[in-house]
């Protein structure tokens, strides 16, 4: 896929438009993208993606789901060109492919929640008719089963689609296909299939499955090729300009900018240790604890608890107190003053190129790789599972919730681990989950304005 010129061109239309709405995605286009169009269209898809992803980790149900992924893809995969829609949907999953083939990890999740998307939407958008040409255009070596054949065993067909939904078979459920039961494990596990000598009926409304069975090895075969690709040659090659971009998409923030605090939302020295104790998510309450503790954090903790404090609203002069009150009883005052001041400065964007620094997100945060010695990272995924179990209890989360917590916990889901934290601690709904920790503090002093200050009017943080 060339990502160099500022025009970019439609591909010819296929023979079979219905066919054609769903791309298989078999090789990459030939098409000319703008630098521009070629994050934010991937950016636009990882919403997507992340969003699914998101629901099945709350054990959203079926028909849930089937709302969510159709709400998500109007909202975030649009082109103001209605001819370009397509194309949108091609080059961004080409490039998530490029960004999410890097690692067995990356590309486990990326191929999980892209099956998932591609049955909803093949669920959603096709008729009958779009599906068998859909079938045809895999080379799926399943052909219809007769009539005669179908007379035979027609009763059973009744019985097992009278266990699992309406009453008879409609014309178009008439239409069956003979497949190896190994093929459709999850018809067979869940009971949906009649099975007789070693294959599986399969309804024309259920050949969803055997499509995604089949996209998902071509999608995995050619992860571990793209892979192998960008190891060998495109690394390398767009290291000044595409390269930058691809490593970083997996690890975008997508939410709201938490550089600057929200109005009210000013934190001072006195009321620091209340409000971190009532409000910090447990990765910056355990950093702050453990500044508390050894009067010392090395630079990774410095940063990832600093840039958090200003984005909860300790002024510059605070910060530097701060830091100082703490950092003074190990290293003295003077030595803060030359080597630690300035960083702290740099990061309020008083130094330096006068960059004003952001917050971490969830995601850069995870990603980490702390070493011996460190307190940051996040707890979720760094913690041993005693350390993080008796770090919940003690910031207050009850027994009941705290096996939940550990059990998104063993299945990496780190982020919804953490909000199920907010929703015990703060007996509160929390649905757009928690992917920032100066937004858990910012819902967290939202909750606490609300019950102590009913009318609604700016109050200081520590006046609770």
């Amino acid at each position: 896929m060339e990502i160099v010129k500022p025009q970019w061109k439609k591909p010819p239309p296929s023979a079979n438009d219905a066919a054609s709405t769903l791309p298989l995605y078999r090789s990459a286009p030939s098409l000319e993208v703008r630098l521009e169009d070629f994050e934010l269209y991937a950016i636009d898809r990882l919403r997507v993606l992340k969003g699914i992803s998101d629901g099945l980790s709350r054990g959203k149900r079926p028909e849930e789901m089937e709302k969510l992924v159709d709400d998500l893809w109007k909202e975030h995969m649009g082109h103001p060109l209605p001819s370009e829609v397509t194309n949108k949907d091609i080059i961004s999953h080409f490039v998530l492919r490029l960004v999410y083939c890097r690692t067995e990890e990356l590309r486990k999740w990326f191929l999980s929640n892209e099956i998932v998307l591609f049955r909803y939407r093949f669920l959603d958008d096709y008729p009958d008719e779009a599906q068998r040409l859909l079938m045809a255009e895999l080379d799926l070596p399943y052909k219809p089963v007769t009539t005669a054949e179908f007379e035979g065993v027609k009763e059973k067909l009744h019985l097992v689609a009278r266990s699992i939904g309406p009453p008879k078979l409609t014309e178009s459920d008439a239409i069956f296909y003979k497949v190896p039961f190994e093929e459709v494990p999850e018809l067979v596990a869940g009971r949906r299939v009649f099975i007789y000598k070693g294959y599986a009926y399969v309804a024309m409304n259920q050949v969803v499955s055997l499509v995604a069975t089949q996209f998902r090895g071509l999608l995995s075969k050619a992860l571990v090729l793209t892979n192998r690709k960008w190891t060998s040659t495109i690394r390398e090659q767009e290291k000044d300009r595409l390269t930058p971009i691809v490593e970083a998409l997996c690890t975008s923030y997508l939410g709201p900018d938490y550089s600057q605090p929200k109005e009210f939302a000013e934190v001072s020295i006195k009321d620091i240790d209340q409000v971190a104790k009532s409000s910090f998510p447990l990765c910056m309450r355990h950093l702050f604890e453990k500044l508390r503790e050894d009067h010392h954090l090395k630079h990774g903790g410095r940063m990832q608890l600093g840039l958090f404090l200003k984005g909860v609203g300790l002024k510059l002069d605070d910060a530097l107190a701060f830091w100082k009150a703490e950092f003074s009883q190990k290293v003295g005052a003077e030595r803060f003053d030359k080597e630690y001041a300035y960083s702290i400065r740099h990061n309020y964007g008083r130094e330096g190129k006068r960059t004003d620094y952001t917050p971490y997100s969830c995601q850069k945060i995870i990603s980490s790789t702390p070493g011996v010695g460190d307190h940051h990272g996040c707890p979720y995924r760094h913690f041993s599972e005693e350390n993080l179990k008796a770090a919940l209890s003690k910031m207050g989360v009850n027994s009941g919730a705290l096996e939940n917590v550990m059990d998104k916990v063993r299945n990496r889901h780190y982020q919804l681990a953490c909000t199920l934290t907010f929703e015990s601690i703060h007996g509160s709904s929390n649905d757009a989950g928690i992917n920032h920790p100066n937004q858990y503090f910012s819902d967290s002093h939202e909750i606490f304005k609300s019950k102590n200050n009913p009318s609604g009017q700016g109050e200081p943080l520590g006046d609770r």
